[in-house]
């Protein structure tokens, strides 16, 4: 059982490679827009 988790893990795919891109990205603009929304109808 030890054994296993020193192996070397499966490659990722292009997809999947892209999915966390896309997701990082579309995380950070929805702050940036969510943050300026606030700042401009709120404070």
């Amino acid at each position: 059982m030890k054994d296993n988790l020193f192996t070397s893990p499966e490659p990722w795919e292009k997809w999947e490679s892209k999915l966390v891109l896309y997701s990082i990205l579309l995380g950070i603009a929805g702050l940036v827009i969510l943050g300026a929304l606030i700042n401009w109808l709120i404070l």
